[in-house]
């Protein structure tokens, strides 16, 4: 048997916090892959949760208390498509939707509502309750998973964040500046790490990654290491 084996068959949590566009969730699938986990993108859920107040009109506040709404008339799932997962909102596939800037542009302020969070974590709990996964997110290591045998936290150089986001979005075909996507991720790193309802903050037991001089092979080489450090491997 060997190393990765060995972690595949132990099943753990692992949990990856971190800013936006630091790579966390190219990490995070790719740390899935490999160990053959399930990945669970929580970012993704709260993009869902920001389209359906979106296409609704429904006013985004953080003192409301949405539980009875969410309750009745939301419902996130994922699935697979061609190896690549895709979220589902009400059974519809958003993907491409939940990553507009549109959405971007509210999903912080979505998250800081403490009532979705609790509808959320109770969810992302849900889908890690059997282990063997790698989930992404702000607070997953600090509140969703804080007994996660694995953490890190996912960092990297604000302008080479806003470089990468502005390549992912050009990709995609939407129209933004690199000024604009900068202004979008300084916004979201202050509402993320100051709101009141688990904020974003590195706990004392994770791992600390910084991805700015990273290539994707390497950040995940990085990952490996330390994962079978802390296993004894």
């Amino acid at each position: 048997m060997n190393d990765i084996d060995n972690i595949t068959q132990k099943k753990l949590v692992i949990a990856i916090d971190g800013h936006s566009s630091c790579g966390k969730s190219t990490l995070a699938k790719d740390l899935a892959k490999q160990l053959q986990y399930i990945y669970i993108d929580s970012g993704a859920m709260y993009r869902a949760v920001s389209l359906y107040f979106l296409e609704n009109n429904l006013e985004i506040t953080n003192s409301k208390d949405y539980t009875d709404l969410l309750i009745e008339n939301v419902r996130i799932a994922f699935i697979n498509v061609e190896g690549t997962m895709n979220t589902l909102l009400n059974n519809r596939n958003v993907e491409s939707e939940i990553r507009k800037p549109s959405i971007a542009d509210i999903v912080s302020h979505i998250a800081a509502n403490p009532s979705i969070r609790r509808f959320l974590v109770k969810q992302q709990r849900d889908l890690g309750r059997k282990k063997g996964v790698v989930m992404d997110g702000r607070d997953i290591g600090s509140v969703v998973f804080p007994n996660a045998e694995i953490k890190f936290f996912v960092t990297a150089d604000v302008d080479i964040r806003t470089k990468r986001r502005f390549e992912e979005l050009t990709q995609k075909g939407i129209t933004t500046t690199l000024k604009e996507v900068k202004i979008n991720l300084e916004k979201r790193d202050f509402i993320d790490s100051t709101r009141d309802d688990s904020p974003l903050v590195k706990v004392k037991d994770a791992i600390l990654i910084d991805t700015s001089s990273h290539t994707r092979s390497s950040q995940i080489d990085e990952a490996m290491e330390h994962i079978m450090s802390a296993l004894k491997i």
